[in-house]
């Protein structure tokens, strides 16, 4: 997540304070400057501050990648330079969403055009259609990437369609890291072939998640399926709250506050996040996270 003070403007000194909770709570990496993170709600010179001030916080104790994709294939080229030059571990992007790439080529091509600003970072295509309208098939996208994009290593594949990263994962599983973004349905994303995950209730609900893994690396289905059944309803409650934003508002709610959201997105506060936190607190969730 990215902090925000209450006037709306970033408050990167909080952001050290994210870094050691997910220390302590078993991250093994960070995603800047996502869905979750407002990335794209972020001014340029927002996303370079914020993405030093992740950098530097994490100091090569957690590896940071920071999503730069951009409606400009210039400016997201520059952010991804910028990335290299702080230290970042890898780059992820989005394609850009007004133009759309209307073919696997077109798409590799964007994908070339941006990682060649870093030349030296993994790329991550950040599929969600979702949000970008962009749902061109995975399989031929990495197939021309293959030859196009020489820096690309993976996928963060957010879509509950699990079709294509199963077929990803059989003819490419080898080539890119496939990394889902569902947390609602990880496990499933699992057994599809995922061989990581990005989400955004990573932030606040990672002992949930560590049962889930649990469960599902040493073949105790029983404990991977009750505990994402779990995850599944804390996030039903959290998005019938004020969708996106509930995310953001429930971190507050665990003990680090990260602000407000940018618009169109609404903050959830005052009588709305009383009722969030109550709707969670009748769950269990908060029992859940403190195990």
């Amino acid at each position: 997540m990215t902090p925000l003070a209450t006037d709306g403007s970033l408050a990167s000194e909080r952001i050290p304070l994210l870094v050691e909770r997910y220390l302590r709570e078993g991250v093994s990496a960070v995603y800047a400057l996502g869905s979750t993170g407002e990335g794209p709600s972020l001014t340029p010179d927002e996303r370079r501050r914020a993405a030093e001030a992740w950098v530097a916080a994490a100091a090569d104790r957690l590896p940071v990648l920071v999503q730069v994709g951009h409606e400009s294939l210039t400016e997201a080229r520059g952010l991804a330079r910028h990335a290299e030059e702080i230290g970042a571990s890898a780059i992820s992007m989005h394609l850009p969403t007004y133009f759309k790439a209307t073919d696997a080529r077109a798409a590799a091509r964007c994908l070339a055009e941006v990682g060649a600003g870093a030349s030296s970072l993994p790329l991550y295509y950040y599929h969600v259609p979702q949000l970008t309208g962009i749902d061109l098939d995975l399989c031929d996208l990495l197939e021309a990437a293959q030859e196009t994009a020489p820096t690309l290593a993976g996928v963060k594949y957010t879509d509950p369609d699990l079709s294509m990263l199963r077929a990803a994962a059989e003819r490419f599983g080898d080539r890119f890291e496939l990394l889902y973004g569902c947390d609602e349905m990880l496990l499933e994303g699992l057994i599809a072939g995922a061989k990581g995950a990005v989400g955004s209730t990573y932030n606040f609900a990672m002992p949930i998640y560590r049962r889930v893994l649990a469960g599902f690396e040493g073949g105790d289905m029983e404990q991977a399926r009750l505990w994402q059944a779990r995850a599944a309803s804390m996030i039903e409650v959290i998005l019938r709250n004020g969708g996106n934003a509930a995310i953001k508002a429930t971190m507050s709610l665990t003990g680090v506050d990260c602000g407000p959201v940018r618009l169109p997105q609404v903050t959830v506060e005052g009588r709305a996040l009383e009722a969030l936190r109550a709707e969670l607190d009748a769950l269990g969730f908060f029992g859940w996270i403190a195990q």
